[in-house]
């Protein structure tokens, strides 16, 4: 399919870097709201700049992917299905529950597809992980851990205002990582709480060309949340940008035979560690899964696996692995711990997903060109 971009900042150059890697995925032409942006990233990789307009408009387009800001993927994925194409955002989908909700509800009386990042959890380490607990590695899964936790972003990013700002924090800026993997290796949910709180009602850049300014915190930066999830495995999920430092590994599952030690679920590679029924961790061997091979920089980066599923979905006529209704749940899930945080209930989802298909190594080599 013919593919086209809107939204030219950084990441823009990932996904043109690495699309063409994959079957199906020929990007044509970018558009910005800022046409010199637009303009300098297709001279940069040969390919043709357009308008926001004109590439909506576009009868050679199929496909759009939005890389705009997060406070703006509501409205333009929105535009990109009343024009005609199917959508791929980068997280998060959306910022409300609402929003996702009625993304959905458009695409499917549209008959068009909406997929939406992450795309990390089809990686190497986190399919090998579910092979592992669906063939009943470590028994049922009954409990498990997932820790992100760090200083923040205001001392190395430039302009690190945005994420501490409502629609962001932890949760829902890293949390889509870890829920969205979590969801695929256990399913969907069924209830969550949480607490929630922030070290600081103001934090200072101490990055450049920002150092010493002062940026307020409007949105909670500690939250330690529990989620059960529908077939009854308990998790603990801590998000934090208030701690100097920690000792959990990224993410844990517990089984009635075993455990498994999963890697960052931020990048599609890692070491995986699993133990048998008397307790001893072991290395697990990786397996050839494609998605899993150190490519950039030293780490397996496979971005645009997601967008070439769905193009082959679409292809096939096949449910697509990064679609909207996983995307929506993770969206209430995370929403929902937030809002937990400030009712000190337990929150109910109002939504549910379909376990993503697992991505065998045979299934993604055929992504591979």
């Amino acid at each position: 399919m013919n593919i086209g971009i809107i939204g030219c900042g950084n990441i823009s150059a990932a996904y043109l870097r690495l699309g063409p890697m994959f079957k199906g995925v020929d990007i044509v032409a970018v558009a910005d709201l800022n046409t010199q942006a637009a303009e300098d990233r297709a001279a940069e990789f040969g390919i043709e700049a357009r308008t926001v307009d004109a590439l909506l408009a576009s009868d050679d387009i199929e496909v759009i992917i939005n890389l705009t800001i997060p406070a703006a993927h509501y409205e333009v994925t929105t535009k990109i299905l009343e024009a005609g194409k199917h959508a791929y955002s980068e997280k998060p989908l959306v910022l409300t529950l609402e929003q996702g909700k009625a993304m959905q509800k458009l695409a499917d009386e549209k008959g068009l597809r909406v997929g939406s990042a992450p795309d990390t959890f089809l990686g190497g380490a986190h399919q090998q992980a579910r092979k592992i607990i669906d063939d009943g590695g470590i028994g049922n899964v009954v409990a498990g851990t997932a820790h992100v936790m760090s200083r923040g972003m205001e001392m190395w990013h430039p302009n690190p205002d945005f994420f501490f700002l409502p629609g962001a924090g932890p949760v829902l800026d890293i949390g889509p990582y870890y829920v969205t993997n979590l969801i695929q290796l256990l399913g969907p949910v069924k209830r969550v709480a949480a607490l929630t709180s922030s070290a600081w009602s103001e934090r200072k850049i101490t990055s450049e060309p920002r150092n010493g300014e002062m940026i307020p915190v409007k949105t909670p930066t500690n939250i330690h949340a529990l989620i059960e999830f529908a077939q009854g495995a308990t998790v603990t999920l801590s998000t934090s940008w208030d701690i100097t430092a920690h000792g959990h590994q990224n993410m844990e599952i517990y089984g009635t035979d075993g455990t498994i030690y999963v890697p960052d679920p931020n990048f599609f590679g890692g070491d995986l560690e699993q133990s048998d029924e008397n307790g001893d961790m072991q290395p697990v061997t990786a397996w050839d899964h494609p998605f899993g091979v150190n490519n950039d920089d030293g780490r397996a980066n496979y971005r645009c696996a997601g967008l070439a599923d769905m193009v082959a979905a679409a292809q096939d006529g096949r449910p697509h692995r990064c679609d909207v209704a996983l995307a929506v749940h993770a969206t209430d899930v995370m929403t929902s711990i937030l809002k937990s945080g400030e009712t000190g209930t337990f929150v109910e989802m109002s939504t549910t997903c379909a376990q993503p298909a697992p991505l065998s190594p045979e299934d993604a080599k055929a992504l591979l060109k």
